[in-house]
Protein backbone atom coordinates (compact mmCIF):
# COMPACT_ATOMS: atom_id res chain seq x y z
CA UNK A 1 0.00 0.00 0.00
CA UNK A 2 1.20 3.24 -0.98
CA UNK A 3 0.94 6.26 1.17
CA UNK A 4 -1.78 8.14 1.39
CA UNK A 5 -1.59 11.85 0.78
CA UNK A 6 -4.08 14.83 0.88
CA UNK A 7 -3.62 17.77 -1.36
CA UNK A 8 -4.61 21.18 -0.95
CA UNK A 9 -5.09 23.18 -3.90
CA UNK A 10 -5.98 27.33 -3.68
CA UNK A 11 -7.14 27.73 -6.98
CA UNK A 12 -6.15 27.34 -10.16
CA UNK A 13 -3.49 30.25 -12.07
CA UNK A 14 -0.55 31.33 -10.15
CA UNK A 15 -1.71 34.88 -9.49
CA UNK A 16 -4.71 34.14 -7.94
CA UNK A 17 -4.84 30.46 -7.15
CA UNK A 18 -2.33 27.23 -7.23
CA UNK A 19 0.46 27.64 -9.00
CA UNK A 20 -0.12 25.10 -11.36
CA UNK A 21 3.81 23.69 -12.28
CA UNK A 22 3.97 23.37 -8.68
CA UNK A 23 0.35 20.99 -8.12
CA UNK A 24 1.42 19.20 -11.21
CA UNK A 25 4.56 18.90 -10.06
CA UNK A 26 3.97 17.51 -6.86
CA UNK A 27 1.22 15.40 -8.30
CA UNK A 28 3.98 13.92 -10.45
CA UNK A 29 6.52 13.07 -7.58
CA UNK A 30 3.54 11.69 -5.51
CA UNK A 31 2.49 9.44 -8.50
CA UNK A 32 6.27 8.00 -8.89
CA UNK A 33 6.72 7.60 -4.75
CA UNK A 34 3.55 5.12 -4.87
CA UNK A 35 1.31 7.60 -3.07
CA UNK A 36 -2.75 7.31 -3.32
CA UNK A 37 -3.46 11.14 -3.67
CA UNK A 38 -6.84 12.95 -2.72
CA UNK A 39 -7.19 16.58 -3.71
CA UNK A 40 -9.12 19.18 -1.54
CA UNK A 41 -10.26 22.68 -1.51
CA UNK A 42 -11.99 25.31 0.12
CA UNK A 43 -15.56 25.53 -1.05
CA UNK A 44 -15.61 29.79 -0.66
CA UNK A 45 -15.46 33.03 -3.22
CA UNK A 46 -11.55 33.56 -4.38
CA UNK A 47 -10.39 37.18 -2.81
CA UNK A 48 -9.80 38.31 -6.72
CA UNK A 49 -9.25 37.00 -9.87
CA UNK A 50 -6.80 38.02 -12.18
CA UNK A 51 -6.84 37.79 -15.94
CA UNK A 52 -3.23 35.69 -16.11
CA UNK A 53 -2.69 37.22 -19.53
CA UNK A 54 -2.77 41.24 -18.72
CA UNK A 55 -1.61 40.54 -14.88
CA UNK A 56 -4.67 43.06 -13.93
CA UNK A 57 -7.67 42.19 -11.64
CA UNK A 58 -10.80 41.24 -13.86
CA UNK A 59 -14.30 42.46 -12.61
CA UNK A 60 -15.92 38.85 -11.91
CA UNK A 61 -16.09 36.38 -9.08
CA UNK A 62 -14.83 32.60 -8.79
CA UNK A 63 -15.17 29.93 -6.56
CA UNK A 64 -11.87 28.18 -5.22
CA UNK A 65 -13.05 24.54 -5.01
CA UNK A 66 -14.68 25.36 -8.62
CA UNK A 67 -11.47 26.36 -9.87
CA UNK A 68 -9.01 23.77 -8.32
CA UNK A 69 -11.21 21.15 -9.57
CA UNK A 70 -9.38 22.24 -13.33
CA UNK A 71 -6.68 20.55 -11.90
CA UNK A 72 -7.92 18.18 -9.89
CA UNK A 73 -9.17 17.30 -13.37
CA UNK A 74 -12.95 17.22 -11.37
CA UNK A 75 -11.83 14.75 -8.86
CA UNK A 76 -11.93 17.03 -5.93
CA UNK A 77 -13.24 17.38 -2.18
CA UNK A 78 -14.70 20.32 -0.30
CA UNK A 79 -11.98 20.70 2.32
CA UNK A 80 -14.50 20.54 5.27
CA UNK A 81 -14.64 16.76 4.25
CA UNK A 82 -10.83 16.44 5.40
CA UNK A 83 -10.47 13.97 8.03
CA UNK A 84 -6.45 13.83 8.63
CA UNK A 85 -7.23 9.85 9.89
CA UNK A 86 -7.47 8.98 6.33
CA UNK A 87 -4.46 9.99 5.52
CA UNK A 88 -0.24 9.89 5.96
CA UNK A 89 0.64 13.19 5.02
CA UNK A 90 -1.09 16.40 3.58
CA UNK A 91 1.02 18.68 0.75
CA UNK A 92 -0.10 22.40 0.14
CA UNK A 93 1.34 23.72 -3.00
CA UNK A 94 2.47 27.35 -3.78
CA UNK A 95 0.98 30.06 -5.81
CA UNK A 96 -0.99 33.88 -4.52
CA UNK A 97 -4.04 31.75 -3.92
CA UNK A 98 -2.34 30.27 -0.79
CA UNK A 99 -1.82 33.90 0.39
CA UNK A 100 -5.18 35.20 -1.01
CA UNK A 101 -7.23 32.44 -0.06
CA UNK A 102 -6.09 30.27 1.93
CA UNK A 103 -4.92 33.11 4.17
CA UNK A 104 -4.73 36.57 4.12
CA UNK A 105 -1.20 37.15 4.06
CA UNK A 106 -1.04 39.01 0.98
CA UNK A 107 -2.95 41.69 2.38
CA UNK A 108 -1.97 41.60 5.84
CA UNK A 109 1.71 40.04 6.02
CA UNK A 110 2.81 38.20 9.28
CA UNK A 111 -0.78 39.87 11.00
CA UNK A 112 -2.55 37.40 8.28
CA UNK A 113 -5.60 35.24 9.39
CA UNK A 114 -6.24 31.82 8.07
CA UNK A 115 -8.80 30.27 6.53
CA UNK A 116 -10.55 28.14 9.43
CA UNK A 117 -10.42 25.11 7.34
CA UNK A 118 -7.28 25.35 6.55
CA UNK A 119 -6.11 26.04 10.28
CA UNK A 120 -7.76 22.86 11.53
CA UNK A 121 -6.40 20.89 8.96
CA UNK A 122 -2.78 21.78 9.82
CA UNK A 123 -3.84 21.12 13.72
CA UNK A 124 -5.35 17.82 12.44
CA UNK A 125 -2.21 16.82 10.68
CA UNK A 126 0.70 18.25 13.25
CA UNK A 127 -1.68 16.66 16.22
CA UNK A 128 -1.98 13.18 14.68
CA UNK A 129 2.30 13.59 14.17
CA UNK A 130 2.12 13.33 10.63
CA UNK A 131 3.59 14.97 8.19
CA UNK A 132 3.31 18.37 6.45
CA UNK A 133 4.36 19.46 2.94
CA UNK A 134 4.60 23.07 1.73
CA UNK A 135 5.93 24.52 -1.08
CA UNK A 136 6.68 28.21 -2.82
CA UNK A 137 4.72 31.01 -0.16
CA UNK A 138 2.75 27.83 1.21
CA UNK A 139 5.71 27.62 4.22
CA UNK A 140 3.99 30.91 5.52
CA UNK A 141 0.75 28.64 6.75
CA UNK A 142 2.87 26.87 9.01
CA UNK A 143 5.05 29.68 10.70
CA UNK A 144 1.56 31.34 11.65
CA UNK A 145 -0.36 28.65 12.76
CA UNK A 146 2.97 26.86 14.53
CA UNK A 147 5.33 29.32 16.23
CA UNK A 148 8.71 27.88 16.67
CA UNK A 149 8.45 25.63 13.21
CA UNK A 150 11.54 25.82 10.91
CA UNK A 151 10.64 26.37 7.03
CA UNK A 152 12.27 27.92 3.87
CA UNK A 153 11.09 30.34 1.66
CA UNK A 154 14.47 29.86 -0.40
CA UNK A 155 16.93 32.77 0.94
CA UNK A 156 17.04 36.12 3.41
CA UNK A 157 18.87 37.95 0.66
CA UNK A 158 17.79 38.53 -3.18
CA UNK A 159 20.95 37.14 -4.05
CA UNK A 160 21.91 37.73 -7.70
CA UNK A 161 18.23 39.20 -8.46
CA UNK A 162 17.17 35.76 -8.11
CA UNK A 163 15.22 35.50 -4.72
CA UNK A 164 12.54 38.94 -4.97
CA UNK A 165 10.50 38.05 -2.57
CA UNK A 166 13.55 37.70 -0.15
CA UNK A 167 11.71 39.57 2.91
CA UNK A 168 9.40 36.80 3.65
CA UNK A 169 11.75 35.55 5.49
CA UNK A 170 12.25 38.48 7.78
CA UNK A 171 8.75 38.40 8.37
CA UNK A 172 8.57 34.67 9.47
CA UNK A 173 11.31 35.02 11.93
CA UNK A 174 9.13 38.02 13.13
CA UNK A 175 6.58 35.27 13.91
CA UNK A 176 8.81 33.15 16.24
CA UNK A 177 10.13 30.85 13.25
CA UNK A 178 13.56 30.18 12.34
CA UNK A 179 13.85 30.59 8.62
CA UNK A 180 16.55 27.84 6.81
CA UNK A 181 18.26 29.47 3.90
CA UNK A 182 18.14 26.75 1.12
CA UNK A 183 18.79 26.71 -2.61
CA UNK A 184 16.03 25.86 -4.86
CA UNK A 185 16.90 22.33 -5.61
CA UNK A 186 16.68 21.43 -2.17
CA UNK A 187 14.16 21.29 0.62
CA UNK A 188 14.44 21.76 4.44
CA UNK A 189 12.54 19.17 6.72
CA UNK A 190 11.99 20.06 10.72
CA UNK A 191 11.99 17.13 12.22
CA UNK A 192 10.46 18.11 15.64
CA UNK A 193 7.35 18.99 13.80
CA UNK A 194 7.51 16.73 10.96
CA UNK A 195 7.40 19.78 8.16
CA UNK A 196 9.11 19.71 4.83
CA UNK A 197 9.68 23.48 2.64
CA UNK A 198 11.05 24.27 -0.11
CA UNK A 199 11.20 27.76 -1.74
CA UNK A 200 9.87 26.58 -5.77
CA UNK A 201 8.72 29.98 -7.32
CA UNK A 202 10.34 32.11 -4.72
CA UNK A 203 13.42 31.54 -6.40
CA UNK A 204 13.73 32.66 -10.19
CA UNK A 205 15.26 29.52 -11.24
CA UNK A 206 14.82 27.17 -14.42
CA UNK A 207 11.57 24.99 -14.53
CA UNK A 208 13.62 21.54 -14.22
CA UNK A 209 14.95 22.77 -10.91
CA UNK A 210 12.21 24.16 -9.49
CA UNK A 211 10.36 20.41 -10.10
CA UNK A 212 13.33 19.27 -8.88
CA UNK A 213 13.42 21.08 -5.46
CA UNK A 214 9.48 19.88 -4.85
CA UNK A 215 11.14 16.55 -5.46
CA UNK A 216 12.91 16.36 -2.61
CA UNK A 217 9.81 17.71 -0.71
CA UNK A 218 7.77 15.53 -1.88
CA UNK A 219 10.47 12.25 -0.96
CA UNK A 220 10.99 13.43 2.51
CA UNK A 221 7.36 13.78 3.03
CA UNK A 222 7.03 9.94 2.15
CA UNK A 223 9.60 8.82 4.04
CA UNK A 224 7.88 11.00 7.24
CA UNK A 225 4.78 9.46 7.03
Amino acid sequence: MGKRVALVLAGCGVFDGSEIHEASATLVHLSRGGAEVKIFAPNIEQRDVVNHLKGEPAEEKRNVLVESARLARGNIQDLAELKASEFDAVIFPGGFGVAKNLCSWAVDGKNCTVNEHVNSTLQAFHSAKKPIGLCCISPVLAAKVFPGCEVTVGQDKNVDGRFPDAETASAITELGCKHICKNVNESHVDKANKIVTTCAFMCKAPLHEIFDGIGTMVQEVLKLA
